[in-house]
């Protein structure tokens, strides 16, 4: 089955939300806020609306519709001074001569009725007077037709530069009737009816997929167990209790009497122990002996 559901633009987002907040406001929603019983409040309503968002304006699409082609329509983009000579250098000649030549014709025609029906006063006879005015006839007549044609094109300008204002009031107007069909056909029914019912639940968090920097992990490295032995994840266990090696001053004794060693092969020390006993000599002088 094709989804047909209208998907609002970003564009018009805010507008949902203030139809939303206007429809939370509504008399009818909140005497049924009131009553009693285990329903939803009003921040719950809208967060379950703001995430159902398409679903909710799908009653108001017709008129979602008419004024999102006036908006993409658009008005016609006003001529700048450099459009417009443009345009009269690829029109050619035509806007020149359509702006001068009612000017330049009725001046003249003017001018040659004034000269022709002169002649004719002073010489009525003469042929050159009827040709003047004749002339003079036929060139106000251009004059008159030009003047035509420039009161045309100005009238068919002002009409085009009036068109965009009034496209802007139909936009406005297209914008009003879809904001009350929102609020009316779309959003009050969809919250009077979702009034009992489950909030809305907590989006799932993303999953933080982003690898570390370098993607490195610090090697388990252990100093070797006794023998060799390594625990099931190939790291060697540590002792309970590490102490470093023992060690103690080496007990050394002089020699004992005639070597004589004890059973550890110490030489057992006597209990006293004192220097040899020297006496001093004896010394007589000759006359003694």
């Amino acid at each position: 089955m094709v989804n047909t559901t209208p998907h609002l633009q970003a564009e018009d987002r805010a507008d949902f939300d203030r139809a939303l907040d206007e429809a939370l406001r509504d008399a009818r929603l909140t005497e049924a806020l009131r009553a009693s019983g285990p329903h939803l409040n009003s921040a719950q309503l809208r967060t379950k609306a703001a995430q159902l968002a398409d679903t909710i304006a799908a009653p108001a699409d017709p008129e979602y519709q008419r004024y999102t082609a006036l908006r993409d329509a658009g008005p016609p983009a006003p001529l700048g001074l450099t459009d417009r000579l443009r345009s009269e250098e690829g029109a050619g000649l035509l806007p020149v001569l359509t702006v001068l030549t009612p000017i330049l014709a009725g001046t003249g025609g003017v001018v040659l009725l004034l000269i022709g029906y002169a002649m004719r006063g002073a010489a009525p006879e003469l042929a050159l007077a009827h040709a003047v005015v004749t002339a003079g006839w036929v060139s106000l007549a251009v004059g008159g037709v030009a003047l035509l044609v420039g009161s045309v094109g100005l009238l068919l300008t002002a009409l085009r530069d009036g068109a965009a204002p009034r496209q802007d009031g139909d936009l406005a107007e297209a914008r009003r009737l879809w904001q009350i069909a929102l609020r009316e056909r779309a959003l009050l029914p969809w919250l009077l009816d979702n009034l009992y019912t489950e909030p809305a639940g907590l989006p799932a968090p993303r999953p933080n997929t982003r690898p570390n920097d370098h993607g490195y992990t610090s090697p388990g490295f252990t100093s070797p167990g006794a023998e060799g032995v390594t625990a099931a994840d190939g790291r060697t266990p540590r002792p309970a209790e590490f102490t470093g090696p023992g060690y103690s001053s080496p007990d050394f004794t002089s020699p004992g009497v005639e070597g004589v060693t004890e059973a550890d092969g110490r030489t057992p020390r006597p209990a006293e122990f004192t220097g040899p006993g020297y006496s001093s000599p004896d010394f007589t002088s000759p006359d003694d002996v």
